[in-house]
């Protein structure tokens, strides 16, 4: 595994493995994975299935200042360099890129990629400029690395979705593939910041994986269920909860973010991109959780 922590650096390792690949059977293609490191097994299958559709596997590291807001956790984010590098040799990863904030904005940044309408919704309503900072870093990363493939969990469906309209709109040449939800044993969805949470409050966060089971269920048997309902009834739940506070329940069209239509029920409703996704985010203390379910109308729930 090599590890670079230049720009020149990742391009010619990279470069030199395409050349060294080029004729073997795994091939040269390059499958990324971006992260912002404390990894986790829900980052490990991530880059499990990058070792499996390409043959080279590209790591990034790097928290990202700029999709952080002034009162947010960027220096409270937990590191951890040394156990991030063991989990991405244990899963074969060829190239770790591990640059500073001096190397990725080297001077004043007068570029910035912005998706809108989708950007706005949901996280975006109550992060302003987060989804800005994620589309600059990743287009940033995909021109560094220039993969063929990245890999992105579906638990945050709203980086998937304000993604792919990125690679769409810009015509990059890459193919964003999203990845199932790891979770938890008793269904907490993985996430760096679960570290975050006391024990009581870990406890009270499975309210949200309940919730969404439960509303998906509640979908699936009763078609006349509206979209007002069913947030009505998650709120209800997850309010249930004395240390949870909700940020967002809310049902829209997938990937496009669009509000559903409340006539009529599930039974009536008809989407153009055919998908629709109950998401969620709620704090518990300082730490802010997010959680998703994507349903195929009619069909059980892609990822709970």
């Amino acid at each position: 595994m090599k590890i670079a922590k230049t720009i020149a650096e990742v391009r010619s390792v990279i470069a030199e493995l395409r050349k060294e690949r080029s004729s073997s059977a795994s091939g040269d293609k390059v499958g990324f994975v971006p992260t912002m490191g404390y990894l986790h097994e829900g980052h490990a299958s991530l880059l499990r299935r990058s070792r499996q559709e390409s043959g080279i596997s590209v790591l990034s590291i790097f928290v990202n200042p700029i999709q952080f807001g002034p009162n947010e956790d960027l220096d409270r984010y937990p590191r951890s360099e040394e156990a991030d590098l063991k989990l991405a040799e244990r899963e074969g990863v060829d190239v770790v890129f591990l640059p500073s904030v001096e190397e990725m904005y080297p001077e004043e940044r007068k570029t910035t990629v912005t998706v809108t309408g989708i950007s706005e919704r949901l996280c975006g309503a109550s992060r302003p400029g987060h989804f800005d900072g994620v589309a600059t870093v990743v287009s940033k990363l995909f021109n560094i690395v220039k993969p063929d493939q990245a890999f992105f969990g579906a638990k945050d469906a709203q980086q998937v979705a304000v993604l792919q309209k990125m690679v769409n709109d810009l015509n990059m040449d890459i193919e964003i593939i999203p990845c199932p939800i790891i979770r938890e044993e008793d269904g907490l969805a993985l996430s760096s910041r679960n570290v975050y949470l006391s024990e009581e409050q870990r406890r009270e966060a499975l309210v949200l994986s309940r919730s969404l089971r439960a509303a998906a269920l509640r979908i699936e048997s009763d078609a006349a269920v509206t979209p007002g309902q069913v947030i009505a009834e998650v709120t209800t739940a997850i309010q249930q909860s004395p240390l949870a506070e909700i940020d967002y329940v809310d049902l829209l069209t997938f990937p496009n973010l669009e509000p559903l239509d409340e006539q009529g029920g599930f039974s009536k409703l008809r989407v153009s991109e055919g998908s629709v996704i109950l998401a969620l985010a709620v704090k518990f203390g300082s730490t802010r959780l997010i959680d998703n379910t994507i349903m195929k109308l009619k069909e059980v729930p892609l990822h709970v």
